[in-house]
């Protein structure tokens, strides 16, 4: 009996602090708390900033009025239509004195036609047909056609005697950035004369040819493969090889210009090789003849003081 009632009394003490306890934490409850509680602070500014980024959106930023404009779609359109206009008239004007779509007729060659056209500069003396072919009343570009005049010869050979000058220079010590422009310029000088006196040569003579101011310049252009080799056999053998194939390539423009600019310059029964009568056949043939001795001479001129 005793034993029962000491363990009721104890399971009676047990709950009573149980209960004490569950008081005290319902106390505390409603009393100041240590921490605040921010979670509901927190909440409430993630919702703040979400209203911010949707104000702009909602509100929209003040280019897309502008843009949504009637009047600045049509403004955009007249600026733009202006401006192909524009882009249109220059191009006109950049092709009436620079006709870059025929330059690219004169640069379509490759490297058989480079070939065969250095060693018809060279030795012209076996080619037997001068005449270019045509296709549909056009001329065929000079890759398929070694007869056809092309600028890529002389542009090249332009910028090689330059470079060549220039060693030249230097193997006597008399090398300096300011002759090597002159003697650039002046080469360029000279042709440019040359082709100006031709074209006025041919509007006295009166003579009605298709040779462009193109065809003369590149006509004028391919004495620069003789005063190259000249110049490069000088430095490497002496002045005497460069008198000998000067001499040689001097014979050899002059034999490829009468048989190139005959069969423009002439008549047709003189390019046929018939007898060439009358007072105006006379003219063109003599203006034939001093276009290509003139070639010499300049090739002489722009190279002797080079070699010493």
């Amino acid at each position: 009996m005793d034993y029962t009632a000491t363990q009721s009394g104890s399971r009676q003490r047990k709950l009573q602090a149980n209960m004490r306890l569950r008081n005290s934490s319902m106390d505390g409850s409603d009393g100041s708390q240590l921490f605040e509680d921010t979670s509901r602070a927190g909440s409430g500014s993630q919702t703040g900033y979400r209203n911010q980024q949707a104000g702009p959106q909602a509100a929209g930023f003040p280019g897309q009025s502008l843009l949504s404009d009637p009047m600045s779609n049509l403004a955009m359109a007249y600026g733009s239509s202006l401006a192909s206009q524009g882009r249109e008239m220059v191009d006109k004007n950049l092709d009436r004195f620079i006709p870059i779509s025929k330059l690219k007729y004169y640069f379509a060659v490759d490297t058989v036609y480079v070939g065969k056209k250095l060693g018809l500069l060279v030795f012209p003396y076996m080619h037997e047909n001068w005449e270019v072919s045509y296709q549909q009343d056009t001329p065929v570009a000079p890759r398929f056609d070694v007869n056809a005049p092309d600028l890529y010869i002389p542009a090249m050979g332009f910028i090689t005697y330059v470079l060549v000058a220039g060693l030249a220079l230097g193997t006597q010590n008399r090398f300096s950035p300011e002759l090597l422009g002159v003697q650039a310029s002046s080469a360029l000088v000279w042709l440019i004369m040359e082709v100006l006196a031709v074209l006025l040569s041919l509007y006295l003579v009166t003579v009605n040819t298709d040779l462009t101011t193109i065809d003369l310049l590149a006509f004028s252009g391919y004495k620069y493969v003789g005063m190259i080799v000249g110049v490069v056999a000088g430095l490497l053998f002496g002045k005497p090889a460069y008198y000998l194939s000067l001499l040689w390539c001097c014979v050899a423009i002059f034999v490829f210009m009468i048989r190139t600019l005959r069969l423009k310059l002439l008549s047709e029964a003189a390019a046929e090789g018939r007898l060439v009568r009358g007072a105006r056949n006379q003219l063109r043939m003599y203006l034939t003849m001093s276009i290509a001795a003139a070639q010499p001479i300049f090739m002489y001129w722009l190279t002797y003081h080079l070699i010493r």
